[in-house]
C-alpha cells in the first residue's frame, strides 16, 4: 500500500550538500524526509575527496621516503603493498562513514527512505511505497564520471573514480583520459605508488587555472616520470595483449598507438538527472544540470536544487554553501542569494594548485589597470628549511590596491589561500594584509611578502629618498 507522508522539507540525494541540509533543518525544527537510494555520503565520502585525499597521503608518504636523501638520510625506495594501501583508503571511509550513516541522521529525526525519488506533481515525489507531500523540495542528487564517446571504449574495462579506489593490486601502466584535477591527482599518486602513468589531454593539462602557476605542478609532474601528452586527439580504444588496453591518439597529425595495463577516464561529470521526471514538477533543466536562480531555485519555486546537480562549481564545498542558502530560503523566508566573489579551489597535486577570486586575465579584463604581485616559496625561510621552494603566490589588485585574487602553487597552497578569503569578500585593501603580524618561521610569511610587494616601487623610489633626507635634516 501507498504511504502519503506530509513533511516541511523532502531532500533527494544523501551526499554532503543534501546531508546538510537535512541535519540542519531537522535540528532547527524541521520535519525533513530524505531519500537516498545508494551510499549514505554520496561520491565525496565514498568515491571523491575522501578516497582520493587517503590515495595522496600514501603517495606523499612514499614519495618522502625516495626524498630522504637530501635531509642525509638514506632510505633507498620504498617498498609499496599496494593492498594495504588499499585498506588504508577505505579504512578513512569506513571512520567517517558512521558521520554520513542512516542512523545518525535518525537520531538527529529524520526520517530516512533508502528508495530512489522521483516526482509526481509540483510538490510530491514518490519514493518506492511512499508519497511525500512537502512544502519545500530539494535536489541534491550530485553528479557522475563523465565518459566519452570514444571508439571502442565499450571493448574495453575502464575505470572512473567510482571504481579506481576498488584496485588492490597496482597497475603497472596506468593510463588517464582527462588532465583535470581529478585526472592530475590520480596520476600522481599512481606514480608515486610505483606506477607507470600516462596522461592523455585534448587541450591543456589544468587548463582552467592559470598557466604561470599549472606549468609549476606540470613540471614536477614530468621529474617524477609521469609522461603527458597535451594537444592530442584520442582516436579509439582497444584491447591490447595480456589483457591490457590501447589508445590510438593522433598528435599533429600523426598516429600512435600507447598501450597500457589500465584506463582511466576523468573526462568530466555529468549531472544526475535521470528518473527524477522533472518535467511533472515543472522543472527545467539541461545537459549540464537544473537550471537555478541566485536564490538555487527551479522554475518551480517550491523545489530548489544545490550542489553538482545544479550546474556550475563542482565542489563538496560550494554544495555545503548551498546547503546554507537553501536553509535560510526555505525554512526563514530570507531572499539569500550566492555570492561567488571569493569562492576557492584547491588541486590536490605535488605541488598543490589553490585559486581564490579573479585570475590575472579576468582582473585585466574587469579593471584594466591593476597590479600583480608575486613572492616566491624559495624567498622563504620554512621553505628552504622543509626543501620545499618549487612555487610561487600571486595576487592581483586594482590599482588602487584592492584585493581581488590569488593564486598559489606551491606546498600547503590550500592552507595558504585562506589568507585572502577574507580580503577578497571584503573588498579589503592590500595594505591591511601587509602589515599584519605573521609567526617566523612559517609559510604564512610568504602572503605577507606578495603584500608587501606592491609598496616596493613608492617605499624605496628616488622621491621617498629625498623625503628621508630632509626630514633627517631635522633630528
Amino acid at each position: 500500500m501507498t504511504e502519503t507522508l506530509s513533511v516541511d522539507l523532502c531532500v533527494i540525494g544523501g551526499g554532503s550538500g543534501g546531508l546538510s541540509v537535512a541535519a540542519g533543518a531537522s535540528q532547527m525544527g524541521a520535519r525533513v524526509v530524505l531519500l537516498e537510494r545508494g551510499k549514505m555520503g554520496g561520491d565525496c565520502l565514498n568515491y571523491g575527496c575522501v578516497p582520493s585525499k587517503a590515495m595522496i597521503a600514501a603517495a606523499h608518504a612514499a614519495h618522502a621516503v625516495r626524498r630522504a636523501r637530501r635531509f642525509g638520510i638514506e632510505a633507498g625506495e620504498p617498498a609499496v603493498d599496494f593492498g594495504r594501501v588499499h585498506a588504508h583508503v577505505h579504512g578513512v571511509i569506513g571512520a567517517i562513514a558512521p558521520h554520513d550513516s542512516v542512523e545518525r541522521f535518525e537520531g538527529l529525526g529524520v526520517t530516512v527512505i533508502q528508495e530512489h525519488g522521483r516526482f509526481v506533481g509540483r510538490n510530491r515525489v514518490q519514493a518506492g511505497d511512499a508519497v511525500i507531500e512537502a512544502k519545500r523540495i530539494v535536489i541534491s542528487t550530485g553528479s557522475r564520471a563523465g565518459v566519452p564517446p570514444i571508439p571502442g571504449i565499450e571493448t574495453v574495462p575502464y575505470l572512473t573514480n567510482e571504481t579506481v579506489f576498488d584496485l588492490e593490486a597496482a597497475p603497472e601502466h596506468l593510463i588517464v583520459v582527462g588532465g583535470g584535477p581529478i585526472g592530475s591527482e590520480l596520476a600522481q599518486a599512481h606514480r608515486r605508488l610505483g606506477c607507470r602513468v600516462t596522461i592523455l589531454e585534448m587541450f591543456k593539462i589544468l587548463g582552467k587555472d592559470d598557466p604561470e602557476l599549472t606549468e609549476v605542478v606540470k613540471n614536477r609532474m614530468r621529474s617524477e616520470g609521469i609522461a603527458m601528452r597535451e594537444g592530442i586527439k584520442v582516436l579509439g580504444i582497444e584491447p591490447s595483449g595480456g589483457g591490457g588496453v590501447a589508445v590510438r591518439i593522433e598528435e599533429n597529425g600523426i598516429e600512435e598507438r600507447i598501450e597500457g595495463s589500465h584506463l582511466l577516464v576523468s573526462a568530466g561529470r555529468i549531472p544526475n538527472l535521470e528518473g527524477l521526471d522533472l518535467e511533472k514538477a515543472g522543472i527545467e533543466y539541461d545537459k549540464r544540470g537544473v537550471k537555478v536562480d541566485a536564490r538555487l531555485r527551479t522554475t518551480n519555486r517550491k523545489v530548489f536544487a544545490i550542489g553538482d546537480v545544479a550546474g556550475g562549481f563542482q565542489f563538496t564545498h560550494v554544495a555545503g554553501y548551498h546547503a546554507g542558502i537553501v536553509i535560510r530560503n526555505a525554512l526563514f523566508r530570507l531572499p539569500a542569494k550566492v555570492d561567488y566573489t571569493a569562492l576557492p579551489w584547491v588541486t590536490y597535486t605535488d605541488p598543490e594548485l589553490a585559486h581564490v577570486g579573479l585570475t590575472e586575465a579576468q582582473a585585466r579584463e574587469k579593471f584594466g589597470d591593476i597590479r600583480v604581485l608575486r613572492h616566491g616559496y624559495a624567498e622563504n625561510d620554512r621553505a628552504q628549511a622543509e626543501g620545499e621552494t618549487d612555487g610561487f603566490v600571486k595576487v592581483i589588485t586594482t590599482a588602487k590596491g584592492v584585493v581581488v585574487g590569488a593564486s598559489i602553487v606551491g606546498a600547503h597552497a590550500g592552507e595558504l589561500i585562506q589568507s585572502w578569503l577574507l580580503p577578497i569578500q571584503k573588498k579589503m585593501k592590500i595594505g591591511q594584509i601587509a602589515g599584519l603580524i605573521i609567526p617566523y618561521p612559517t609559510l604564512g610569511e610568504i602572503n605577507k611578502r606578495a603584500a608587501g610587494s606592491f609598496f616596493t616601487p613608492t617605499l624605496f623610489s628616488d622621491r621617498t629618498r629625498k623625503v628621508v633626507r630632509f626630514l633627517l635634516r631635522f633630528a
